[in-house]
């Protein structure tokens, strides 16, 4: 499926509502990484219903133990196209007899693509259709291609505010309890692989909703608004040649967490025939 202005042509699957290309017209440059065995097969995968990793691979809710993948199922599942205009597309997923065998919840995910001259718009909208609340986390995970010939120590965050910054370390995936500073009174945070070697830095108190992804090489200049994300995680493999910018309502498991789902931190609690939306930006 695809979107195009003057300004840019952005394709999308319908395998997990995955954006596949985010093409500029007019620097004649593909700024989504296309994926790569070798170092990351994906491109700009949704997380639902969870993000990051649960302990032990498992949630808890009523004392029913459920088990689920990183970053849960909606990556893995085909969506539905149900809306389509010249500037936007809109797909959806629900909850199947199969999907409630892994997540007690019945949901409706909807994901709208918008193109806005040279911005792209993302906007996550879950639906519970029950009575009764239910609980969940949601996040975006899209990899940004570096510019040809320039590598991670190129390129640099620049925050909308004067930011000091702790990162939450993760060990095997789940959060440790340990921090460790990384800007302090500062606008900008260097990239490097050499961070990237203790996994994602995850910020849980980024003051900023606006960032820029910089290159100190070239004029690499992308922009990203992501108000309403509690959360905020950078990754790339380190020798790799893409960083994801990842907004997050939800997050990964601290290590030994054994409680009910709607004890989760960063958990997402949504009442019975509510709906939740969130939306963020990528202006290159």
């Amino acid at each position: 499926m695809t979107l195009e202005n003057e300004k840019l042509h952005i394709s999308i699957a319908t395998a997990g509502a995955e954006l596949a290309s985010i093409f500029s017209k007019e620097k004649q440059e593909e700024f989504l990484w296309q994926g790569s065995s070798e170092w990351w097969p994906r491109r700009a995968p949704v997380l639902f219903p969870i993000v990051g990793r649960l302990n032990q691979n498992s949630l808890r809710y009523h004392g029913q133990m459920y088990s689920l993948p990183q970053h849960g199922f909606a990556r893995d599942n085909e969506f539905a196209v149900e809306a389509q205009s010249q500037n936007a597309i809109t797909f959806q997923l629900s909850s199947t007899e199969g999907l409630r065998a892994k997540f007690p919840f019945d949901f409706q995910l909807r994901i709208t693509y918008t193109l806005i001259d040279s911005t792209l718009e993302i906007q996550y909208e879950v639906k519970n259709p029950a009575s009764k609340a239910m609980y969940f986390s949601i996040g975006a995970h899209p990899g940004f291609a570096l510019a040809p010939g320039e590598s991670l120590s190129d390129y640099y965050i620049e925050f909308e505010k004067i930011e000091t910054l702790d990162r939450h370390l993760l060990e095997e995936g789940l959060f440790s309890g340990k921090t460790e500073r990384v800007v302090t009174a500062s606008r900008t945070m260097d990239l490097n692989d050499e961070m990237m070697k203790k996994d994602a830095v995850v910020f849980k108190d980024m003051k900023s909703t606006t960032l820029w992804l910089k290159s100190r090489r070239s004029n690499y200049n992308l922009e990203f608004h992501s108000p309403g994300f509690p959360y905020f995680g950078i990754w790339a493999k380190p020798g790799a040649r893409f960083v994801c910018l990842e907004p997050w309502c939800g997050m990964a498991d601290n290590k030994g967490f054994d409680g009910d789902i709607k004890d989760k931190e960063g958990i997402v609690e949504l009442g019975g025939s509510k709906v939740f939306i969130r939306k963020f930006t990528v202006t290159v």
